[in-house]
Formats: C-alpha cells, sequence, structure tokens
C-alpha cells in the first residue's frame, strides 16, 4: 500500500468524527434500562453507508464485515473468512469463505468480494479509500485510468473462495482486510436500488453483527439492530444499538446523568472536574497532531529558511507539550515522540513500542536554549535577522485557536526576531491551500488507518499527494521502499528499515510532531465488552453487553 489517509486535511472530523460516543445513566434510571440496548452519540451524522465511498468506518464497522474483523489491540479476528492463507512469495493470499448470508438472507460468495473491490476501484464511484488498494495487481493503473476494473488482481475460482494477487509482499495485509472497505457488495441489491443505494438504511444489506434501521440520509438519530442472518450471531449479546447527533459536550453530559447515554465525551473543562469519576475512562487514538513545513514555500526568504534543519530544530524545541497536553488541551492527549503514533505497532523481536524506538534526543523535548542556539545558528546561516511565518490552520477544528494561538505566543517570546500571522479557515478552503503549497506552515493531523507504522511513513515520501510540505529525503524513500519491497517477509529486517526512516524523519524534524489524541469519556460502568482500537474500525460492539 503506498498511499494512506491524512486525517486532517481537512482537520475537523478525523474518522472519530464518525465514531461514536455513549453515554451512561445515574442510578435513579437504571431500572429502566434495557440490557440488550446501548445508547450512543455521535458528534456528526452518518454521512453514508456505501462502503465504496466513506471515509471512515468507525461505526459501520458494526455492520458491513470483511475477511475478518478487528479485535482487541489491533489483532485481525474471524470474519466472513474461515481461512485465510498467503503464499511463500507473499503475493497471492487466498481465503476461504464461511457458509455467511447478508442480512435479507442472501449468501454471500466470493464474487461479492471481487464486484465490491471492482466498485470501490472504479474512478467513476470516486472512493475516498482507493489508494489502500495499493499493492493489489494493477490497482494502481485503474486508479489512473489506465486499465478497466476488470484486471485487478482479485479472482472467485468457486463460490466459497477469493484468491488476490498482489505486486509485492504486503507485511500488514491481513489487518488490512479487517478494514470494512475490502468487504463483499451484493452486486444484486446495487442494482436493485440504483441510484437510491445505501440512501437510505432499507436500501442496503449488511454483513456484519447489526443492520442500521431509521437513517434516512439526513437524520440525526438511527439505530443498529441485531442482524438475525450474522454468522456468529449468538455471540452479540445486544439487541439494538441506538444513536444520536449530541454535537455538545455539555448536552452529552446531561443526558448522561439522566441516564439517557452509555458513554459519552467529555470537554477539557469536564475532564479536570471529573477525573476521578468512577465512570472517568479513557481512549487513546492513533491520531497525531503536527506542523508541516512548506519545503517549496513560494515566498523565497521563507523557502531557505523553513528547509534549515536548525530554523526547524529552532521551532520544535521551543514548543512546550506540556502545556499544550495539560494545560491547553487538558484532555488526556499526550506528546509524541516523533511523527508516528504510540500504541500503534510494536516490535516483532523485543515488544518494544515503535514510537519509542523512532525517538530522537532533543528534537521534541521543551529546551528554550537550545531552541535559542539552533534559532541563531539558523537565521546567521540564511544572513537573516528576522523572518515572518504565517500558520495556517482549519477553523473547523475545536483546537485550532487555542494551538495556534499558544504556537504564535510561544515562538514570538523564545524566538528573537520571528513574527507569525495565523490564518484559521474552514477545512474546504484549508485543503486547497495545503495541496497547491500556500502556506509556509500548516498545522495538520494523521490518523492511522491499520496497525502498522507503514500507516504513518507514506506522509512525507517523495512524490505523494498528501505530502503537502514536498519534503524529500533519498534515503528515507529508500528504507522504506526497502521495508515495503525486498524485506516484506523478513519482519525484523523491515521494522529495522521503518525505524531507521522514521528517525530521519524526527532528526530532521522534517514533520513536527505536537500531540497524540487522547478522549476521556464517562462510560457506565454496567456497560462491558467494548474493543476499542487505536487505528481503523476503532469500535467494536460485536461482543458489548449491558449487566
Amino acid at each position: 500500500m503506498n498511499k494512506f489517509k491524512i486525517f486532517a486535511t481537512s482537520l475537523v472530523t478525523i474518522s472519530a468524527a464518525i465514531v461514536l460516543v455513549a453515554c451512561g445513566n445515574t442510578s435513579n434510571s437504571q431500572s429502566s434500562r434495557n440490557s440488550k440496548t446501548l445508547n450512543l452519540s455521535t458528534t456528526a451524522p452518518l454521512d453514508t453507508i456505501d462502503i465504496s465511498k466513506s471515509t471512515g468506518y468507525g461505526q459501520t464497522g458494526n455492520v458491513f464485515e470483511s475477511f475478518y474483523r478487528l479485535g482487541s489491540n489491533g489483532k485481525p479476528t474471524a470474519g466472513l473468512a474461515k481461512s485465510g492463507s498467503v503464499s511463500k512469495n507473499g503475493k497471492t493470499w487466498t481465503f476461504k469463505l464461511r457458509n455467511a448470508k447478508w442480512s435479507n438472507g442472501d449468501p454471500i460468495t466470493a464474487q461479492d468480494f471481487v464486484y465490491s473491490w471492482h466498485r470501490s476501484l472504479n474512478p467513476k464511484t470516486a472512493s475516498p479509500y482507493s489508494y489502500l488498494f495499493s499493492g493489489v495487481k494493477n490497482a494502481n493503473q485503474i486508479i489512473a485510468g489506465k486499465k478497466n476494473p476488470n484486471s485487478l488482481g482479485i479472482s472467485a475460482p468457486n463460490k466459497r473462495t477469493v484468491v488476490v494477487k498482489l505486486t509485492r509482499p504486503i507485511a500488514y495485509f491481513k489487518v488490512l482486510m479487517a478494514y470494512p472497505l475490502f468487504g463483499p457488495q451484493d452486486a444484486k441489491v446495487v442494482k436493485k436500488y440504483g441510484s437510491k443505494y445505501a440512501t437510505k438504511s432499507q436500501y442496503q444489506v449488511y454483513s456484519g453483527p447489526f443492520k442500521i434501521t431509521g437513517w434516512n440520509g439526513t437524520n440525526d438519530s438511527w439505530s443498529f439492530v441485531k442482524n438475525k442472518n450474522y454468522w456468529d450471531k449468538k455471540a452479540v449479546k445486544l439487541n439494538k444499538i441506538n444513536y444520536e447527533v449530541v454535537k455538545s459536550n455539555n448536552t452529552g453530559y446531561q443526558l448522561y446523568q439522566q441516564g439517557k447515554l452509555d458513554l459519552t465525551p467529555l470537554s477539557s473543562e469536564q475532564v479536570k472536574n471529573l477525573k476521578s469519576n468512577k465512570d472517568f475512562k479513557s481512549y487513546p487514538y492513533s491520531y497525531v497532531r503536527f506542523l508541516m513545513y512548506n519545503f517549496k514555500d513560494k515566498n523565497k526568504l521563507n523557502r531557505k529558511a523553513l528547509n534549515n534543519r536548525n530554523i526547524r530544530l529552532a521551532l520544535s524545541l521551543a514548543i512546550d507539550r506540556n502545556v499544550i497536553t495539560k494545560k491547553v488541551l487538558g484532555d488526556g492527549s499526550t506528546i509524541p515522540t516523533g511523527f508516528v503514533a504510540s500504541q500503534l505497532a510494536s516490535d516483532p523481536k523485543s515488544g518494544t513500542d515503535f514510537a519509542k524506538q523512532q525517538s530522537v534526543k532533543n528534537t521534541t523535548n521543551y529546551n528554550v536554549a537550545l531552541a535559542k542556539k539552533y534559532w541563531q545558528k539558523g537565521l546567521k546561516q540564511i544572513g537573516e535577522k528576522n523572518l515572518t511565518f504565517n500558520l495556517l490552520a482549519s477553523n473547523d477544528s475545536t483546537d485550532s485557536d487555542q494551538l495556534t494561538q499558544y504556537l504564535q505566543s510561544q515562538w514570538t517570546k523564545v524566538l528573537k526576531g520571528i513574527k507569525v500571522d495565523v490564518t484559521n479557515i474552514p477545512a474546504k478552503s484549508f485543503d486547497s491551500r495545503a495541496q497547491s503549497g500556500d502556506f509556509d506552515i500548516d498545522l495538520s493531523g494523521w490518523g492511522g488507518d491499520f496497525n502498522d507504522p507503514m500507516t504513518f511513513m507514506q506522509i512525507p515520501m517523495t512524490g505523494t499527494s498528501y505530502n503537502y510540505g514536498k519534503w524529500s529525503n533519498s534515503k528515507y524513500d529508500q528504507l522504506v521502499n526497502r521495508g515495503a519491497n525486498q524485506d516484506a517477509n523478513n519482519v525484523n529486517a523491515r521494522w529495522q528499515d521503518l525505524v531507521k526512516a522514521a528517525r530521519i524523519v524526527n532528526s530532521e524534524q522534517a514533520i513536527t510532531p505536537i500531540y497524540q489524541q487522547t478522549t476521556a469519556y464517562l462510560q457506565d460502568s454496567r456497560v462491558h465488552g467494548i474493543i476499542h482500537n487505536t487505528a481503523g474500525t476503532q469500535w467494536n460492539y460485536k461482543y458489548a453487553y449491558v449487566k
């Protein structure tokens, strides 16, 4: 896979905007609680139930299933595949399907997977996640419109067998196959409903533990109900999950207090007041907020400055991330060691977190003296005494105002001769300017699509469409490509390739990390069995139950 979703190009929702948040009950209302029902909230309406067009599967991973589904600790567990095997060279995967059915009773066949993949990669579908198919034979050419979707490296020799041909081994392919994007679609249903397909809950069929009811495409409430045709329905304890759009954390807290929600996200202020509450719970997410520098800046002076490593190091070392995480945000978010998120993947040999191994001394710690030293050294090297940077951010993101104000104030305080102008604009305008390189420094971010460092490692690769700053380093590219190709079947060698590559980015501060997101919640103590992961389909309610 060569391309990865940049959640923060639109900086506003990450996939977690679609992520469910539920709320809990007080003892006053517990007697009326249905032990087979979970009441959750979400920060935004459900935008689509078409897996080919979705921009996130935080909720819908519970209604759509692929060969596998994501279990605890980001590990793939049993899904629609009864078994999966890979050839010795790592380029051919064979999946044997179990006897599963769609929610309407139709059998789920191997051809449903073939059809789904063809549909997602068809340029007419305009799938925002089509790049995740990169590495499957002919996928890149199909995405570019140079080959027919029917040439994709997926086939169905019989009703219960799916064969996938890759152009190179993909070490994390099994994890990837737990993503709903790679699940089946019922061609009969797509044809039956035509333009109505997936525009309402009744114009769709479901392969997962639940099916959707009561969603009309625009409403702020809907339900997931137990799918009685699901292959593993005996493991599903809940009969219903109710969803309600709740845009305010204060409203969510009130609904929780009233027993109308089972889990609710908390604001920074609420976290400070509720940390000792018995229902307090934190869920980390592999979303890293960072600064991207424009190495091809249209302003010649700023281009020279931002290409200077000492200038970039000074900007990073002048940031007190303790203040940001504890005071500016105060929501439990943590300090990153580099641009790859923590708790995402561990060394196959030692079990050490990749984030710990990527760390480079004196790059992301707060050190005023060193920041000033690098700053003066950088200014001297470029022959300047003063610099003015524009900091671009999206005002659709809840933390942008706080962060940009902090950075503007902190840099001005620590670095003599710097002036920082802030431009906070709507996400759509931000995307346009970032993509066209119309910025000096932008406040961006990335959320992991799956549990492997590669979901982050592709960001700074030369020539990728989401490398808005146009940083380029041949040694970095070489190491990442080696990990993706010749070392792909050697887990330890591949790991070391990626660690070395990440250390180059962090040493250079090609990307400056600011914080890693953690969201705090109140969760009813009678709710159990929720599986949460730091990447991909974060919320799994298959085994959830209410005591």
